[in-house]
């Protein structure tokens, strides 16, 4: 079975020891050529690691000249857990703080509507008041045809279809009179013709 190759984790503390045990400075490729060699951390993941350990403040790098140095000492692991402890202990007083203003606001609330028979009674009946309005609205929509919107609103309907019958008869009224007029033909023969019976302008 091959090896297993070292964690995240394992490779930043072993990195880290280099720097620890030998209170040295080293250049990226120093690093990249004795991780392998001290630590059995694989060299191409060298740069990665040791970002991630400047980035948690645990490695310090400057650039000297052209040249970028990096370098660690037991005591700068010990500051920055000091610091992190700190920051998070800074957070945790915060957090205590807001929720003790949370729990007076809760209390002053209660206070303005302290809790009474009264108040209780009146919020079942609102409580029963809103289930038979709920009530109401289903029993509306379910009878929408009734509604006295859609009721007006049909009513306006067949008073537009009503006026517009009527021009049309009398539209018919006229042409049939012209026609008669020049042609000479009784308006009976016509309406036998179209078949329009002699109560079609009295329908309406």
């Amino acid at each position: 079975m091959a090896p297993r190759g070292l964690s995240a984790e394992e490779k930043r503390v072993k990195l880290l020891e280099i720097f620890h045990e030998t209170q040295d400075f080293f250049q990226l490729k120093e690093l990249e050529k004795m991780g392998p060699k001290m630590k059995g951390i694989v060299s191409q993941s060298v740069k990665e690691v040791l970002q991630s350990l400047v980035d948690d403040g645990l490695v310090q790098g400057d650039k000297i000249g052209s040249s970028n140095f990096f370098w660690s000492f037991p005591s700068q692991r010990g500051a920055a857990l000091n610091a992190r402890l700190s920051t998070t202990r800074e957070a945790n007083i915060n957090a205590c703080k807001q929720i003790e203003v949370l729990k007076e606001s809760i209390a002053e609330a209660k206070s303005r509507r302290p809790e009474s028979a009264e108040r209780t009674e009146k919020l079942e009946t609102l409580a029963v008041l809103k289930g038979e309005l709920a009530g109401l609205q289903s029993e509306l929509a379910a009878y929408g045809a009734c509604d006295p919107a859609r009721v007006e609103e049909a009513r306006r309907g067949v008073t537009l279809a009503r006026e517009a019958a009527l021009r049309w008869t009398e539209n018919f009224g006229i042409l049939l009179s012209d026609f008669t007029r020049m042609t000479g033909v009784e308006a009976n023969e016509v309406r036998k013709m179209l078949d329009v019976e002699d109560e079609y302008e009295d329908i309406l």
